[in-house]
């Protein structure tokens, strides 16, 4: 299946909370979307691998998106080498995505700049014919994303362009609040972590009206680029 969009994410619940309101917005207009989850999420504080498995499901049904495949990569342990660049180009090669979305190039966890140069450098790696690779025995041809683009996780990191997704932020904290285990619960007697405050559920919403009040729209999120972004006519910005 050939995709327009494939969204990767370090852990289950990134690419909702960096991108899930841009997935359901392209999705609403037509596009293909997968998500790629590199691991299970295992070193999590709360929840266990099968439950975040569970929420990822749930979460991707709301989203709407084609497919969700996750990689079973070593939560926390992962590297940027070869033998996990291979395993990211089988997916790009598969899916063949136009655009493919990532991790924040900075940030809090880890996992996530890992993940973000992991992505990154599998995508040019996917477009040499001599790297080569095979799904299901049979051989992949190579094949390059048209472009890169990173999404804002935990650090506020001035974004190069936004997204206008007015119209999809219940989605987007629909599908965040799949992850029952993850995020806030008052009634929970698990560990409190970073992401469980209210307040960072509330910032899911405020970060994103906040996007949005700079380009004069109700919400908006925002992404990082690896290349100068270009434009048909000055009218294309709004």
């Amino acid at each position: 299946m050939k995709l327009d969009i494939l969204a990767f994410g370090a852990h289950p619940d990134d690419v909702e909370l960096g991108c899930g309101a841009t997935i359901a917005k392209e999705v609403a207009n037509g596009k293909k979307v997968g998500i790629i989850d590199l691991t299970q999420g295992e070193l999590g504080t709360r929840g266990t691998a099968l439950t975040r498995k569970q929420e990822a499901t749930e979460a991707a049904r709301i989203l709407g998106v084609q497919v969700r495949e996750n990689l079973k990569l070593s939560d926390g342990f992962f590297k940027n080498d070869k033998e996990h660049q291979l395993r990211i180009i089988e997916m790009i090669r598969k899916y063949r995505p136009e655009i493919v979305l990532c991790n924040a190039v900075q940030d809090r966890h880890i996992d996530h700049s890992k993940g973000s140069s992991l992505v990154s450098d599998a995508c040019f790696l996917s477009g040499l014919i001599k790297v080569e690779t095979t799904l299901d025995g049979i051989p992949q041809d190579a094949y390059r994303p048209k472009v890169v683009y990173h999404y804002i996780q935990w650090k506020n990191i001035e974004p190069d362009f936004v997204v206008d997704v007015t119209g999809y932020m219940d989605k987007k904290v629909d599908a965040v609040l799949a992850y029952k285990t993850q995020f806030f619960d008052e009634n929970s007697k698990e560990p409190a972590t970073p992401i469980t405050s209210k307040n960072f559920l509330d910032s899911v919403t405020y970060r994103a009206q906040d996007l949005g009040r700079l380009i004069n729209r109700d919400f908006a999120e925002g992404f990082t680029v690896e290349r100068y972004l270009a434009v048909n006519r000055l009218e294309d910005l709004i």
